[in-house]
């Protein structure tokens, strides 16, 4: 199945890390180019607002999807081509699953962490076998990294598992990586999955 859409995860806040704003930038152009669709968050603001305003003015397409009462705390994007509103934090995140092919955690704060790990923690229980990128950019999540090779090591965490997460450095790369990985399954069969856990 190839990737028609990729749910990024990355901060409401743009930090203050110049190679991270324009790594952003170039994700953005590379969805656009390759004709991917980003599905994100639904905000205006700092790393998400960028990804998503860069990927429109490249031509791309973008999907948001926000909670309801979120809508004027993110300052909601409305020059968006779709937007979902939804009631709940769980329903925002299995909303943006259901829609995406694959996902990349870009740099950001424990909001970015607790959905990419909640993503992740899906694949090790074989709720989808969508392909997880980080970008790990200028080294932002070595101490991460490091911290999941810890778990392998005590043993609370399969290589196997860790192993599954495309980690790079560059845009490119991770995007390429995730295009020729060929573990995505139809959104349906997803949704199903996700629905069960109520």
């Amino acid at each position: 199945m190839s990737v028609k859409s990729i749910l990024v995860f990355c901060g409401s806040g743009v930090g203050n890390d110049a190679l991270i704003i324009n790594q952003t930038k170039q994700l953005a152009s590379l969805l656009a180019k390759n004709g991917i669709r980003l599905v994100y968050g639904g905000g205006n603001l700092g790393l998400m607002g960028l990804i998503a305003n860069e990927v429109l003015l490249n031509g791309g397409q973008v999907t948001g999807v926000i909670p309801r009462f979120m809508i004027y705390k993110e300052l909601v994007n409305n020059g968006l081509t779709d937007l979902h509103i939804v009631d709940t934090m769980h329903e925002r995140k299995q909303k943006m699953a259901e829609l995406a092919d694959a996902v990349i955690a870009l740099p950001g704060g424990i909001g970015t962490m607790e959905e990419l790990f909640e993503f992740f923690t899906w694949l090790q229980l074989q709720l989808h076998n969508k392909p997880i990128g980080i970008l790990n950019t200028n080294n932002f999540y070595n101490s991460l990294i490091q911290q999941l090779k810890e778990m392998v090591s005590r043993k609370f965490l399969m290589q196997d598992n860790l192993d599954q997460l495309l980690i790079e450095t560059e845009p490119e790369t991770l995007l390429n990586r995730i295009i020729k990985n060929k573990q995505t399954e139809s959104n349906i069969d997803f949704y199903n999955k996700v629905k069960k856990l109520g």
